[in-house]
């Protein structure tokens, strides 16, 4: 029990990380109705890219900015995939999901990881967010706003503003109007292939900004960072939605919500591990989350609506 307490800092941190990911997973699977699986790829390209280039000596704001630039690359693609050589949406994200994995060993020069030297000071006290600052703060060694949950924490409400901001424009407008009817979307002249190659881009922006931020707080880039990263993000989606369906009706708080939903995730997952369970088995778990949330309220609208139909039937029997 005491292990859980002393983790859950480390775990609310990656929720936090993990959410801004999951932002991006909200874009397409709720607003844009597109299941897009390049993410388990371009996750780990924002990483590569902001290692590579933090390490050769580049600005960490303009590493960062290179990151969320090589995501939107990476949506772009799959949005080209499927718009404008007609492949299915799931179909182009596997595509470029596949094809990344080889653009990311490239960027990391063909090595499977590339560190951040985090032994040096100076190194260290340039990143935003590290493993090692929730320690430091908890000792006292650093000031409180050095903590990750407090870094990442402002980098999620930046995100949901200028999101809360975007989808209330024109073009945001008809970016949603798109993901709920496609053909109505288009007879009010909207480009809806635009629309969802826009969308596509956002999403996979904000997915390598988590990238980039989980490289630094794990000092380090590695290839297989990203593979089941969908998962993860759905289950964020889900668990925020389930959750705080009925509390949170503005768009901006659905945001949040998938934030927190990512945070619940990771204190799940780090509930069981304390427990004991093998670390071999948590894609099976995260699979397993996600089935359930997902089949909840499929089940809770079977069980409401076998439960008012026989009364629906008996009170008009009783009214004829």
């Amino acid at each position: 029990m005491l292990d859980f307490i002393n983790a859950l800092p480390g775990a609310v941190s990656q929720g936090l990380i993990w959410g801004i990911m999951a932002i991006g997973v909200y874009i397409t699977y709720q607003i844009l109705d597109i299941a897009d699986l390049t993410v388990d790829g371009s996750f780990c390209t924002g990483a590569a890219v902001f290692v590579v280039l933090f390490t050769g000596g580049t600005n960490l704001w303009m590493a960062l900015l290179a990151s969320v630039a090589a995501g939107s690359l990476a949506g772009l693609v799959t949005g080209l995939l499927h718009t404008f050589c007609g492949i299915p949406a799931i179909l182009a994200g596997i595509l470029t999901q596949l094809s990344l994995w080889s653009v990311n060993m490239a960027i990391m020069g063909m090595k499977a990881t590339v560190a951040i030297n985090v032994t040096t000071p100076e190194m260290l006290d340039k990143l935003l967010v590290s493993l090692r600052f929730v320690k430091d703060v908890s000792n006292g060694s650093r000031p409180f706003y050095r903590h990750p949950i407090f870094v990442v924490g402002l980098f999620t409400i930046g995100v949901i503003l200028v999101l809360y901001w975007f989808f209330g424009t024109e073009l945001g407008c008809s970016l949603r109007a798109t993901g709920s009817n496609q053909n109505m979307a288009r007879a009010q002249g909207i480009n809806t292939n635009f629309c969802k190659v826009l969308g596509l881009m956002l999403s996979n922006a904000l997915v390598a900004l988590s990238g980039a931020l989980l490289a630094q707080y794990n000092s380090a880039s590695e290839i297989n960072m990203g593979r089941g990263a969908i998962v993860i993000g759905l289950a964020a989606v889900i668990i925020g939605d389930v959750v705080f369906s009925k509390l949170f009706r503005n768009f901006g708080l659905k945001l949040l919500a998938v934030s927190i939903g990512a945070i619940l995730y990771y204190i799940v997952i780090q509930a069981v591990l304390a427990m004991g369970l093998n670390a071999n088995y948590l894609k099976l778990l995260s699979a397993a989350v996600v089935a359930v949330f997902l089949s909840i309220p499929y089940w809770k609208g079977k069980y409401t609506h076998a439960k008012i139909k026989p009364a629906a039937v008996n009170g008009g029997a009783n009214h004829a």
